[in-house]
């Protein structure tokens, strides 16, 4: 199942309490990708942030994955998960 997660800074979250965990954050996402959990990862253009798309069993899945993340692990960050499904073209003409 694909699963889109929207980054989210939580209230406390300063640059100077992220920034010593980006390297290990790159590192893990990285390490992700490989594994073909993380199938698509972006940079919001609109603010800072993160969006990724997964492959996961399902939400609960997805939200232990980026529970492994130095952000998220840290209090920094929270993901909004969404979970999605294949558009039905074989209905969407009838």
């Amino acid at each position: 199942m694909k699963i889109l997660a929207i980054d989210r800074t939580l209230p406390k979250t300063t640059l100077e309490k992220i920034q010593p965990l980006l390297k290990e954050e790159a590192q893990r996402a990285y390490d992700l990708y490989r594994r073909g959990v993380f199938r698509e990862m972006y940079f919001r253009a609109d603010r800072p942030g993160a969006v990724v798309v997964l492959e996961c069993s399902d939400v609960e899945e997805a939200r232990s994955v980026l529970a492994s993340l130095p952000l998220v692990a840290a209090n920094l960050i929270e993901f909004d998960l969404i979970p999605l499904a294949a558009f039905p073209f074989e209905n969407a003409f009838k």
